[in-house]
């Protein structure tokens, strides 16, 4: 888990293509502070694994799944990424809660400035939107961001000015994909709600009592 409080951007010195994912290589230094094998780093939100390092760099594996869903399909050499090293138990959550799995992409559709803040709209798909509310929560490329405004199209987010200078957010321009991560409560009341009607259909189905069968065993 993450908080969506971007400690430092890294840079990308390699990118290793398979034919459906990659290994990524990126330059780093604070999270590398007290980086073992196995940790968990956030690269533009997506949880990745560290696979080895060094003093200024670590290697990721990047598998299929999260290639097709993330924006670091169209990272290269001399990319810059938003990176966060996992939450530990006892720090100060000062974003919100963050998995690091990723829901997909959202389009920034206009940047607008507004005094000492930066307004950006994204458009998304529906599966994307139906989860996102009104000062509600969201990460985008990692960052943990509260949701100005939303409706069936596109949701909007200010920015405040130490947010645009520490993270990749001021090198995105209009027509760029951002990877979003929704709220994941929305996500448990859908799935249960979903279990739920299915169960009870399935109760209907089965049973064999009705006003018909009632009626022909002298109870109606």
């Amino acid at each position: 888990m993450f908080t969506g409080l971007v400690e430092e951007l890294g840079s990308i010195i390699s990118v290793s293509k398979g034919s459906k994912s990659s290994v990524l290589t990126i330059k780093a230094a604070k999270v590398l502070e007290d980086v073992k094998i196995g940790d968990s780093i956030s690269t533009n939100g997506v949880c990745l694994t560290v696979t080895h390092f060094t003093k200024d760099a670590f290697t990721v594996d990047v598998m299929p799944e999260t290639i097709e869903r993330s924006n670091l399909k169209f990272v290269r050499p001399g990319s810059i990424v938003n990176l966060e090293r996992a939450l530990r138990i006892g720090d100060r959550l000062g974003g919100h809660l963050v998995s690091g799995h990723i829901d997909g992409l959202g389009t920034v559709v206009s940047i607008e400035k507004d005094d000492n803040a930066v307004w950006y709209t994204l458009s998304a798909s529906p599966t994307i939107l139906k989860y996102i509310i009104e000062k509600g929560s969201v990460a985008l490329d990692g960052i943990s961001l509260t949701v100005a405004s939303a409706d069936f199209q596109q949701f909007k987010v200010s920015i405040i000015p130490h947010t645009h200078a520490v993270t990749t957010l001021a090198q995105r321009r209009v027509g760029d994909q951002i990877n979003v991560e929704c709220d994941a409560f929305g996500k448990y009341v859908e799935r249960i709600s979903a279990f739920s009607s299915t169960e009870q259909e399935s109760t209907k189905k089965q049973s064999k009592i009705d006003i018909d069968f009632l009626k022909n065993n002298g109870f109606y």
